[in-house]
């Protein structure tokens, strides 16, 4: 598996706020925003705030990892599936990869005041609920790197399945000056 740290693509040029400072003392650059899948855009301006779409774990323009999570001791599923542990990395991408979206509507992620709530989707075995444990890796990766104004509120959701098999799913509203 590829890990979040492993996530950099793109030019190799200097953190340009302070935001992707800390990313880079984290071993991560914003990638480029990843190409909707379907009928929508990565991001939107509403007032003040930034609504993102749902930003799957793409780590240079690919999916790493497909199917769903299990810790494997539910289920009997012959599908893919993938570790708790491995999807919390994953939720973890999935930020890096909304702070990208974010930063393609409003140019510069220190103009970010506060996240104001993150929507995780994790596919899920039926038997597992580990859902909020999976989602902790993009609530804790914006906590890293915005501080306080990284602390959210939450919703973390299991689902059958979700677009291209991805195992998670991180949408967020983020306000702005």
């Amino acid at each position: 598996m590829t890990t979040p740290q492993e996530t950099a693509s793109g030019a190799a040029a200097a953190p340009s706020s302070a935001v992707e400072q800390r990313l880079a003392e984290l071993g991560l650059t914003l990638p480029e925003v990843a190409a909707p899948v379907a009928a929508y855009v990565p991001a939107v301006i509403s007032g003040n705030h930034v609504y993102t779409s749902g930003q799957l774990p793409f780590i240079g323009g690919k999916l790493e990892a497909t199917g769903k999570v299990s810790s494997g001791t539910e289920g009997t599923s012959d599908e893919p599936t993938v570790s708790p542990e491995d999807a919390k990395a994953y939720a973890a991408v999935c930020a890096v990869n909304a702070l990208a979206a974010v930063k393609s509507v409003i140019g510069d992620l220190d103009r970010i005041t506060r996240i104001v709530k993150v929507v995780g989707f994790v596919s899920s075995d039926p038997s597992f609920t580990g859902q909020p444990g999976v989602i902790n890796g993009a609530s804790e990766l914006l906590g890293r790197v915005l501080g306080d104004a990284g602390q959210h509120a939450r919703s973390a959701v299991g689902v059958s399945v979700l677009p291209l098999d991805s195992p998670v799913e991180v949408e967020l509203i983020a306000e702005f000056s």
